[in-house]
């Protein structure tokens, strides 16, 4: 196995303080996501001619080949079919309106992922309280409950219980962390609704009675859509090598080994040729925030392949016994890492501490540990902009719509660390 040192992962730490500073020391540049690219371009690179000199090339080939690539083609399928989708009804921007969404990408997030449950929502969430002059919050909560916590009842919630899934748990033991799921989701749920009073109390009027006139009966137009956002769910269930075992072969043609991502663009393309341009203007669609996070996430993906390397090498000397453990330690790393290869890393360790008589075992580990390490994941990914994927495409459309939202480290400090990080050592403290 190959070395790294820590200081390999520099280039990291300068893509996440370059996320986190640019847009205080420079926003006019900044706003540029051509000089977002630059940035991430220069520091991939920086990483890539490390691995490169040491050996590990193919490393952060297939980093971006299998790990970059089918993240940002199934962002982007989802974002181009649910930008065509449209929900309509005028409802008054009440706390009760914004938690009824707030619980349907709840509960949607399982099913359909935290990623579609996100882009099929944020836009009708930012539409109903498009008069309201307090908004941040329910944006923040969104990234909380629907992007992140509501994913992890089934293996298609999030990419990590996929994998976790892959490795042997049954699609339905994951329902066994429902108590979990309920308990932290409906914690922040009224933790949200309360806040929601405070701030909804100190709208003027006209903010909060009313909404727009027009119609109050909810109908929805693209209904096409639905049926390819049916199609990528059952493309990223079905379409993998535990069904097709030739795609993980290394000799297949290409088109096999990513015959995923083929399907998810021909889906995609569909959508944009079979939605009336119509509806993608009623959603204020543009390009401007997939493009951002493909060109971020490009860097992210690049830099953090030495501290994945150093995960996998290491993980095992971390000392992890409990489950407590494998929560913290698993949450710790997903809110900056990729999630789905640190849940794998923490499952390989698992896997190799002693067999413990009278446990149920679980993909190979004792169920205490497997319960910790995907709740660790999922939770966890919400605690910083980057911890999953949804979480920056949500805050690009919300400011696409003129909603101010905190800087990186503006959201852990008045958001996660505050708000969420307290629900998350509750839920440990009674179940873990």
């Amino acid at each position: 196995m190959h070395e790294v040192e820590p200081w390999a992962m520099i280039p990291f730490a300068m893509m996440l303080l370059s996320i986190a500073v640019m847009p205080l020391a420079a926003e006019k540049w900044w706003h540029s996501n051509l000089h977002k690219l630059y940035v991430s371009f220069a520091l991939a690179i920086a990483a890539g001619i490390y691995l490169a000199v040491n050996g590990m090339g193919a490393e952060l080939l297939h980093q971006m080949l299998y790990d970059y690539m089918p993240f940002i083609v199934l962002l982007g399928a989802l974002f181009i079919v649910t930008g065509g989708i449209r929900i309509e009804g005028n409802v008054a921007a009440t706390p009760a309106a914004n938690v009824s969404v707030l619980c349907s990408g709840f509960v949607l997030a399982s099913f359909m992922g935290t990623t579609g449950a996100a882009m099929l929502l944020i836009r009708r969430l930012i539409e109903i309280n498009k008069r309201r002059t307090y908004k941040t919050h329910t944006i923040l909560f969104f990234i909380a409950l629907v992007a992140n916590c509501g994913g992890i009842l089934t293996p298609l919630g999030d990419p990590p219980l996929f994998l976790l899934y892959l490795r042997g748990a049954d699609f339905f033991w994951f329902m066994n962390l429902a108590p979990q799921w309920l308990f932290a989701g409906g914690l922040l749920m009224i933790i949200y609704y309360f806040t929601d009073r405070y701030y909804y109390a100190k709208e003027p009027a006209e903010a909060r009675l009313k909404p727009a006139k027009g119609s109050s009966k909810i109908r929805i137009v693209g209904k096409r859509n639905i049926l390819l956002l049916v199609g990528i769910v059952l493309t990223v269930s079905l379409v993998n090598r535990s069904y097709i075992p030739a795609m993980g072969d290394p000799e297949a043609p290409v088109f096999m080994r990513f015959l995923r991502e083929i399907v998810l663009v021909i889906i995609a393309v569909a959508s944009l040729a079979v939605t009336g341009r119509g509806i993608r203007r009623a959603n204020n669609f543009s390009w401007e925030p997939i493009t951002e996070v493909a060109v971020l996430f490009v860097g992210i993906f690049a830099t953090m392949t030495p501290a994945l390397i150093y995960l996998n090498a290491n993980a095992a000397s971390l000392g992890l016994t409990h489950p407590w453990h494998f929560f913290y330690g698993t949450g710790a790393l997903s809110q900056f890492l990729d999630n789905a290869p640190t849940a794998l890393a923490f499952h390989t360790v698992a896997t190799g501490l002693p067999h413990v008589d009278g446990v149920r075992y679980i993909a190979d580990v004792p169920e205490p540990l497997l319960a910790a390490i995907s709740l660790g994941a999922v939770f966890f990914g919400a605690m910083t902009y980057i911890g999953n994927g949804p979480n920056f495409m949500v805050k690009s459309i919300a400011e696409q719509s003129d909603i101010r939202m905190p800087s990186f480290f503006g959201y852990m400090a008045k958001f996660s660390l505050i708000i969420l990080l307290p629900v998350y050592v509750l839920t440990q403290l009674i179940f873990l």
